[in-house]
């Protein structure tokens, strides 16, 4: 009995731990690393810019920096959400020509941050769900369930990243 313990602590400690910020979008929860993220806001005050693809709801001001706000709902070309009370964005930090970039998401609620160890992270499906495989790094198991892990990369990728530099 203490053997099969010992043997398991081990297992444990040979799987890299990752911490996923949780959130709820159109009814469904979803995770990305918390790596990325700058900080979280309240939803509000997006000035909407004329000429730029749909899911980019806008810009807003923070602490002096035009910060773009990516629509994910669109992005995942699902219908956008209603904005409530509990509406935020998210603020990412991605990497872009080696400079780091502050985008904004979209998300209806913020859950709570989660450790997912890497052994409980399974590849991406090649088919089954509502948004496009590229932008899923993995399917995390958590309490029997499945949490789709987004790539913020492939999200917000260079092609994107593009239109939204020209803000």
């Amino acid at each position: 009995m203490q053997e099969a313990l010992l043997e398991e602590k081990d297992e444990v400690a040979n799987c890299q731990v990752t911490q996923f910020l949780t959130f709820v979008l159109n009814k469904e929860v979803y995770g990305i690393n918390i790596l990325n993220i700058r900080e979280i806001i309240d939803y509000g005050n997006v000035t909407k810019v004329p000429m730029m693809p749909d899911f980019i709801a806008g810009v807003i001001n923070l602490r002096g920096n035009v910060v773009p706000v990516v629509d994910l709902a669109l992005r995942f070309s699902q219908k956008s959400s209603k904005r409530t009370k509990r509406s935020s964005v998210v603020i990412l930090e991605v990497r872009y020509e080696g400079q780091k970039v502050e985008i904004g998401i979209t998300v209806d609620v913020v859950n709570e941050v989660l450790d997912i160890l890497s052994s409980d992270i399974e590849p991406t499906p090649s088919f089954g769900t509502k948004i496009r495989t590229d932008f899923i790094s993995g399917m995390g198991k958590v309490n029997a369930q499945l949490l789709v892990l987004l790539d913020i990369d492939c999200i917000l990728s260079i092609e994107e990243l593009s239109v939204i530099e020209a803000l």
